[in-house]
């Protein structure tokens, strides 16, 4: 997939909408998601997930995304290391789905220590993480958040309407809530690199 650095004439690059959605821009932020709300999709759709698992798990890489945004080095890598988490996501997701149906003994999966397992634990550890920190923000702040994480996210004044909050307020009011969920004590291990598994070459 193309990393949006030759993009359409007159169109910004990604490292443009990268550098202005980190300002708090959420314009750009949008324009991230847009170009690649189908590769998420995409993946979530090779592992066979259900519609409203398919969902969460995109829910969660864009919340993982936000919580690393600034420090990304190297924003051709963004398409892949989107890719790879969101493949570890459906991962996460299935082997929970597993644990839930009841099996025969000699059905059971036992550990094997196996790269596809170690991510799977990886994720579901750091989905997690993000979940606690989000259930912690203020009721504002996760509404708001929740309706720029919908895909497609909607437009300034429906986010307007929906939460009685002028247009010109949306973006400052985002990076406040952003600025405290990475201020999250639950993130602390992942902004400390003690998570870090597959495909984590953002940061």
């Amino acid at each position: 997939m193309s990393t949006g650095e030759v993009p359409e004439a007159g169109q910004p690059t990604l490292t443009e909408l990268v550098d202005r959605a980190r300002a708090g821009d959420a314009a750009a932020w949008n324009a991230v998601v847009d170009r690649f709300a189908s590769l998420l999709w995409s993946v979530c759709r090779r592992h066979r997930l259900s519609d409203p698992d398919a969902e969460d798990v995109c829910a969660t890489v864009w919340l993982r995304l936000v919580e690393r945004l600034d420090s990304i080095r190297t924003v051709e890598a963004l398409p892949g290391w989107l890719a790879t988490t969101t493949a570890r996501e459906c991962l996460a997701v299935i082997r929970h789905r597993k644990r839930q149906v009841p099996t025969d003994a000699a059905d059971v999966e036992r550990p094997d220590g196996s790269p596809e397992m170690a991510a799977g634990l990886v994720a579901a550890e750091e989905s997690s993480a993000l979940r606690l920190a989000f259930a912690e923000l203020p009721d504002r702040c996760r509404r708001l958040l929740a309706l720029l994480f919908t895909d497609p996210p909607p437009g300034y004044s429906e986010v307007s309407a929906s939460m009685a909050m002028p247009i010109g307020a949306i973006g400052p009011t985002r990076q406040r809530c952003l600025d405290r969920l990475r201020r999250s004590p639950f993130l602390a291990r992942l902004r400390s690199g003690e998570l870090r598994g597959p495909g984590e070459v953002l940061a």
